[in-house]
């Protein structure tokens, strides 16, 4: 695993602090940290895809979860996170042109999964370890909606994405996102 990316990781906040410590323990000590085989926790990744001007923001509106919400998928062994993240992205939403904004992550967050059904399997509670990346695509370029994950993709403007977001304890996170990318835009 990439620790390293976890360990450089500067916190913008107490929460950061307390997520990026809790993620480096559990790294550490569960051989399994990057895979779903591990029931309690395990790494994922999630991008804010965002156009060449900063003003939009591709979301996908998830079946799981009913709500619009970023990008994302989970490690599955594969320790380089942005490589992961890179492939969700065309995967899930059908864009080939993406590239990092940054090579970094932009948020690291602890985020409880409740229990659902995935392609009617149980799933229960578990954490996802979730580190944020920030992407830039093409928004001319032709979406694809992945069925088994998705019932849309579509770019929204990124003062008006929240109207859009219906799972409430992903809001914090997406304005934390949103303040760091307008102080990007200056």
């Amino acid at each position: 695993m990439h620790i390293k990316t976890i360990e450089n990781y500067q916190p913008k906040n107490e929460q950061e602090a307390i997520d990026k410590k809790a993620m480096l323990d559990f790294a550490r000590n569960n051989d399994d940290a990057l895979f779903r085989t591990n029931l309690i926790a395990h790494f994922s990744n999630s991008a804010i895809i965002l156009n060449k001007t900063l003003d939009k923001v591709l979301f996908a509106n998830h079946l799981i979860y009913k709500s619009w919400g970023w990008i994302g998928g989970h490690s599955d062994g594969n320790p380089d996170f942005l490589d992961v993240l890179l492939e969700e992205v065309t995967e899930e939403t059908g864009v080939k042109k993406v590239r990092p904004l940054l090579h970094e992550p932009v948020s690291l967050d602890n985020i409880l999964v409740y229990n659902h059904i995935k392609r009617g399997v149980y799933v229960g509670d578990h954490i996802h370890m979730n580190l944020t990346y920030l992407l830039i695509a093409d928004e001319d370029e032709n979406l694809v909606i992945k069925a088994d994950e998705n019932s849309g993709v579509k770019w929204f403007d990124l003062d008006d994405v929240l109207n859009h977001v219906t799972e409430e304890r992903m809001i914090y996170i997406y304005q934390k996102l949103f303040t760091y990318i307008k102080t990007l835009n200056k």
